[in-house]
């Protein structure tokens, strides 16, 4: 079985030989699996070396005269460090990407911490226009790139080293990203990406040990956010937990909690310390009063007929 990494390799090889706007950069990484398609493509394969910023940066102008960039490195280096170009290249000229990273999370934790990447999800999140996707298997690797690799957005693809090897049913006809994987009535499993194998092997030992039965909710992308399968689960189970390799913040977790709010719900809760009980309660009122003037929370009004967010 071919990895995911090749896979990538494969699948473009293939478009670019019916699309000719198709350019691959490189940052010094993965030359071996893109034999194929410097044999068969002549002058589309570019190593521009380990100085990422400079190849998002020719990856815009590229763009700007119809060529589709795809540019593939290692996960920190690829987002974090490119942001400012990302953000002022793309973000603000609405030119197409397509980002394709290895080394996600911790699939080089060997290498240590400059390798380590959980929070570049997140940050692309800030973008309005960008697709984040990461893909469990190969043939979700194939059928979302082959999806999406022209849209107009910023583009990002997610390689992992291990997939979950799991038959995920895709629907090659129409844009999904989220699916019922078991059923059951007392709690809801949501998984990201290759962590469906951790999702199937926990919800097995819940209910061996502890007769507890798992719906598995499975998510292989982030944007577009398709939350209707969970909340739907959740109607049911009340209850849900999220297993992903992302931050806390800006991950998975935060989007499924964030669309399983409702009206009325309690989001934030005050609590101060004092020796004196004047001083707590002079406390909790400034920062109840900060809260409501200065701190980057948006309400929605709802009235008859319509609402505005405040």
């Amino acid at each position: 079985m071919i990895n995911m990494r090749q896979t990538f390799a494969n699948t473009v090889t293939d478009l670019a030989q019916q699309d000719q706007n198709i350019v691959v950069m490189v940052a010094d990484i993965s030359h071996g699996i893109f034999g194929e398609f410097r044999e068969k493509i002549k002058n589309r394969y570019y190593n521009i070396g380990i100085c990422e910023p400079a190849i998002v940066n020719m990856a815009a102008g590229l763009n700007k005269v119809g060529i589709n960039p795809i540019v593939h490195t290692i996960a920190p280096f690829l987002i974090e460090r490119s942001f400012e170009q990302i953000k002022l290249d793309f973000g603000y000229q609405n030119l197409n990407i397509n980002l394709v990273s290895v080394g996600g999370s911790f699939d080089y934790s060997k290498l240590g911490c400059s390798h380590h990447s959980y929070e570049e999800v997140a940050i692309l999140k800030h973008f309005a226009r960008a697709q984040i996707f990461l893909p469990g298997s190969n043939v979700e690797f194939e059928t979302l790139f082959k999806q999406h690799y022209k849209d107009n957005k910023i583009n990002y693809f997610r390689i992992t080293e291990y997939p979950h090897e799991h038959n995920i049913e895709i629907d090659n006809t129409k844009n999904k990203y989220s699916y019922k994987v078991r059923d059951g009535k007392d709690l809801t499993i949501v998984a990201l990406g290759n962590k469906l194998k951790e999702a199937i092997k926990a919800a097995n030992i819940l209910n061996e040990e502890h007769k507890i039965e798992c719906d598995i909710v499975y998510f292989n992308a982030i944007r577009p956010f398709e939350p209707e399968i969970f909340l739907k689960s959740i109607s049911k189970t009340k209850k849900f937990i999220c297993i992903e390799e992302l931050s806390k913040s800006g991950g998975l977790y935060e989007d499924c909690l964030k669309s399983s709010l409702e009206i009325n719900e309690k989001i934030v809760l005050v609590a101060t310390f004092s020796i004196h009980r004047d001083d707590s309660i002079a406390s909790c009122n400034y920062i109840i009063d900060f809260l409501k003037k200065d701190a980057p929370f948006w309400k929605k009004e709802f009235y008859n007929e319509n609402f505005t967010w405040l």
